[in-house]
């Protein structure tokens, strides 16, 4: 300890014995060291980790938190937030609009720091990524190594770039990167390029296998999640039968978990409110139990938003097997109408990847998802692309899109205040349940955010309990939420009484240090080698006991 403060390690001790303790800190820190660059007076300071939940004044300097005390504090800046809930800043771990007006959207709603971990984008353009968000950027940013990207390059010959742009190949009419087997040599490619995004920092693997289900099987999908755990890097799944029935989701979801727990891999279940979420929570749970760094997140929506050409929208699977009417379920966010199977197959024949919205859930197991513990909120923001958009575009001129992109961390909120959820789950969904098992991968970007504590990056959310809500709709996506006058991104107001401030970009990335590669590739010897039995495991051998040597069992992705 030194005169001008605590370490965190007596922070949390103070927390937890009194709040006394915390109190003195802040005084000797005002008493001795300059202004502050920032002060927020008055707010409920609630930290999810520690618990700790009291009014006092929160002090900022050189874009940390610098102290938590009952005492008066003087800065350069001073904000009253009296009545305001002090936050760590929310933390979004699958947005797909890493865009300036996408951020600007997700500034409203709250967030800190967004990461497109369930897609990303192409593994050997993970660098270019984050040098073109670099020092231009109003919020931190991170991604993932894109393995349906990596499916699009090895198996379709598609340079994918960015995620906005990169989802078009799904109309490009080329199905290698959904429906394709690959062999043991394009396996290798496609493990190859996940590699070189991992290698360069990227903070997961991240796959829509639920789009891939025919053409990744299950030696794929085991393969990836190997790779992945090579460098302790979590994979982000949507899951090979989402949306599906219960059984389905689950026994996707058990797919991924198993791996996970055969490799001692740390993996994130994605969007997992869909039918069967109790199952798979309890799943998610039970494994943190034992010690496994499993995880999973979902949107406050019971509508969710997709391709019109995914594949699971083939009438067999979503009529048929699923039960499911079109007419009911299929809405273009456009005109808000509702499309029948003719009007779906008329549509397909000129833009096969029309984002669309699928209703998948009753409305009434949203308010269930905010009372999972251990869950984390997250957007799944798709992408608005159109001529003529900019920064400046108004929100509501920004074509309509589906409503989880602008309300899901107010919408958590309001839910807690309108279903009596205790603020400080609904904190700790927005937060720390996102940054706690990042911060566990080693990730010192997330050990050092999602958390209101001295020493801290002062990212922080201000919102009023009593007023915080979502104002998008499924027919006006991007109006912003409301009750969130300030957003701190590394210590700068980037949210000034509920105006994002143009031209203001502290954001900073969020990433692993790059390193050497640890693939492994893939043989028929090495198969064969370690996971065949040979007569000599049977005593000098046994006839018939050792199983037909099969060419087509290695191949990386039978």
């Amino acid at each position: 300890m030194t005169d001008k403060g605590i370490t965190r390690r007596q922070f949390n001790a103070g927390v937890s014995a009194t709040v006394a303790t915390t109190s003195t800190a802040g005084q000797v820190m005002a008493k001795t060291s300059e202004p502050f660059d920032l002060v927020i007076r008055g707010g409920r300071v609630m930290d999810p980790e520690t618990n700790f939940d009291k009014v006092a004044n929160v002090g900022v300097k050189g874009g940390r938190i610098a102290a938590i005390s009952t005492e008066a504090l003087s800065g350069g800046r001073e904000i009253d937030a009296t009545g305001h809930v002090v936050a760590p800043g929310f933390i979004d771990t699958h947005f797909h609009w890493c865009r300036p007006l996408g951020y600007k959207i997700a500034l409203r709603d709250g967030r800190t720091t967004v990461m497109d971990l369930e897609m990303g984008t192409l593994g050997h353009l993970v660098n270019d990524w984050y040098a073109a968000r670099q020092g231009n950027t109003q919020l931190n940013f991170g991604c993932a190594s894109a393995h349906e990207f990596a499916r699009a390059f090895v198996l379709d010959g598609i340079t994918t770039t960015d995620t906005p742009e990169a989802l078009n190949h799904r109309a490009s009419g080329k199905t290698g990167w959904s429906s394709t087997r690959p062999t043991i040599e394009q396996g290798n490619a496609i493990l190859r390029e996940l590699d070189a995004g991992l290698a360069a920092g990227a903070i997961a693997v991240g796959s829509t296998l639920g789009y891939m289900r025919d053409g990744s099987s299950a030696r794929e999908v085991f393969e990836i999640q190997k790779l992945g755990g090579l460098y302790g890097r979590p994979s982000a799944f949507h899951f090979r039968y989402t949306p599906g029935s219960d059984t389905q989701e689950t026994n996707g979801i058990q797919e991924m978990l198993a791996n996970a727990a055969a490799l001692g891999a740390p993996a994130i279940a994605c969007h997992f409110n869909n039918p069967g979420y109790n199952l798979v929570h309890e799943l998610l749970s039970r494994m943190r139990e034992r010690g496994m760094n499993v995880w999973g997140e979902y949107y406050p929506y019971a509508a969710g938003s997709t391709a019109l050409n995914a594949v699971f929208l083939d009438p067999k699977i979503w009529e048929d097997e699923l039960g499911h009417k079109f007419e009911e379920t299929l809405q273009d966010p456009v005109t808000g109408k509702f499309m029948s199977r003719a009007e779906r197959e008329e549509v397909l024949k000129t833009d096969p990847a029309k984002i669309i919205i699928l209703y998948k859930i009753a409305e009434s197991a949203v308010p269930d998802w905010v009372r999972l513990p251990g869950a984390a909120v997250a957007s799944d923001t798709m992408p608005v692309i159109a001529e003529g958009l900019s920064w400046d575009t108004p929100y509501e001129d920004i074509p309509n899109s589906h409503p989880r992109g602008a309300g899901s961390f107010a919408k958590v909120l309001r839910l807690c205040r309108e279903s009596n959820v205790p603020l400080m789950q609904g904190v700790a969904q927005t937060s720390w349940n996102s940054a706690r098992p990042l911060s566990a991968l080693g990730l010192k970007s997330m050990q050092e955010r999602g958390r209101i504590q001295e020493g801290m990056v002062a990212d922080i959310t201000v919102f009023n309990p009593k007023t915080v809500t979502d104002k998008s709709t499924y027919l006006q996506g991007s109006l912003p939420s409301e009750g969130i006058p300030y957003v701190i991104v590394n210590g700068t107001v980037v949210v000034d009484n509920s105006e994002v401030l143009k031209g203001v970009n502290p954001g900073q990335p969020i990433r692993f240090d790059p390193v050497q590669s640890r693939m492994e590739p893939l043989s028929e010897a090495n198969w064969k080698s370690s996971f065949y039995v040979t007569p000599h495991d049977f005593g000098g051998g046994v006839p018939n006991s050792q199983p037909a040597y099969n060419k087509s069992v290695i191949r990386c992705c039978e």
